[in-house]
């Protein structure tokens, strides 16, 4: 078994997909244990029982289809003629436009390329040193990850069997947290800096208000029928579909319908790979519970943690060490149903714990040596990675300093649930 574990983890350092791996240890698992490996496939189609899997492509191919038009360019205009001319305000911008942004297409590497492009010459044009503006622009990249309609939060409720209204609702204090500490930070460095000049005039607004007026209702309507309970999460994400492809195939234009076959294809090449890892996952994940792998992990930490303070500071090293090496999806599906049997030992509420692992995969992607939005930034904007490493540390800094308290303080969580 100790051998078959070290082909495992070789394989996964040469390169083999995350899922093949997964499934191999699976099968290596069951056989061992000498269970039939028709089991793998009545566990991996088992996740079609989840209605709610149905929101992932749904939200996938809008996030891509906005991405293809020009709603991240109206988006950025609108901001700017908004807070544009306030010290530090198109900092505020970058940092809420790219939460937003990246809140509807839960990647954030696909925020990087479509909104750096404009925000990371705006900032330097308005007088940020590159350095700021390199180093914000990447760690906004992982922001919005806690807001609504987020492809993680969805995943993390599939996973840990969680609502997912809950977690949509549960994380709008500590995105906000995130932001504002974000946005202050910005501000104290620029405090002596014009951003942009002249406050922007009533006319101006007026003209970007009506230039971002097809994209201006989307929040409000989606969001706000989820919060409300008037929407269902998938009837959100069908609702989602249906304006955006109005709006840019038949009102605006922007995207042509020759597009659509090549934007579904690379959306479900993204969603596939989601929902491939996530059955591979389930049946290795039931037999390692089988087999006790989450109470000998508590017998484990309970050797050496002795509350769920001492807890919570294990979890958020570990989760950190585990984001700079996994993506996001990968991370959920592998990590949280072994740590959420052992969490709940010490008593952490499910919905807590899912907006402390979300947190603390948003660092994750900042982490030397090996963040991913760290190479993604470094190859968008041409930079060396060393370089990328030391524009991005003091964001990095304020985003631990928001993920401690998010994990101190789960009133921040719990508090909208009433």
């Amino acid at each position: 078994m100790i051998v078959a574990g070290l082909l495992l983890v070789l394989l996964a350092l040469l390169g083999a997909p995350l899922f093949a791996v997964i499934a191999a240890s699976a099968m290596i698992g069951f056989s061992r244990e000498g269970i039939d490996l028709s089991i793998m496939a009545i566990e991996f189609f088992g996740i079609a029982e989840t209605p709610v899997l149905v929101a992932i492509p749904l939200f996938t191919f809008a996030g891509f289809l906005l991405s293809e038009g020009g709603a991240p360019g109206r988006l950025v205009r609108l901001s700017q003629a908004l807070l544009g001319w306030l010290p530090g305000g198109l900092a505020m911008i970058s940092l809420a436009a790219c939460a937003l942004f990246t809140a509807f297409t839960g990647a954030s590497g696909v925020t990087i390329v479509a909104l750096g492009a404009l925000l990371f010459p705006a900032l330097v044009q308005a007088g940020y040193s590159e350095r700021f503006s390199l180093g914000l622009v990447t760690a906004s990249g992982s922001l919005g990850l806690l807001f609504a309609p987020s492809l993680p939060l969805i995943l993390y409720g599939v996973v840990a069997e969680a609502p997912i209204d809950d977690l949509f609702i549960a994380g709008i204090l500590p995105g906000l947290l995130m932001l504002v500490l974000l946005s202050l930070y910005g501000y104290w460095l620029n405090r002596n800096t014009l951003a942009a000049g002249e406050p922007g005039s009533a006319r101006a607004v007026l003209a970007a208000i009506r230039e971002a007026r097809w994209e201006l209702p989307l929040p409000i309507v989606v969001l706000g029928g989820i919060y409300s309970g008037y929407f269902a999460v998938s009837e959100a994400a069908a609702v989602t579909v249906f304006y955006v492809a109005l709006v840019e195939f038949v009102i605006l234009r922007e995207v042509p319908w020759r597009s659509a076959a090549r934007i579904v294809r690379d959306s479900m090449v993204l969603v596939g790979a989601i929902l491939f890892i996530l059955g591979m996952s389930l049946a290795s994940t039931n037999y390692l519970i089988d087999i006790g792998v989450p109470q000998r992990m508590f017998e484990a930490i309970s050797q050496h943690v002795s509350g769920p303070g001492m807890f919570l500071a294990a979890l958020l090293v570990f989760l950190l060490v585990l984001g700079a090496i996994l993506d996001i999806f990968s991370a959920i599906v592998l990590a949280v149903p072994l740590v959420l049997p052992v969490a709940s030992q010490f008593g952490i509420h499910p919905i807590h714990l899912g907006i402390v692992f979300l947190a603390a995969m948003e660092l994750g992607y900042l982490t030397p040596p090996v963040g991913l939005n760290l190479f993604i930034s470094s190859y968008r904007f041409d930079r060396d990675i060393v370089a990328v490493y030391w524009a991005t540390l003091p964001f990095l800094l304020v985003l631990a300093i928001c993920v401690v308290i998010i994990a101190y303080v789960p009133e921040l969580s719990l508090f909208l649930l009433g």
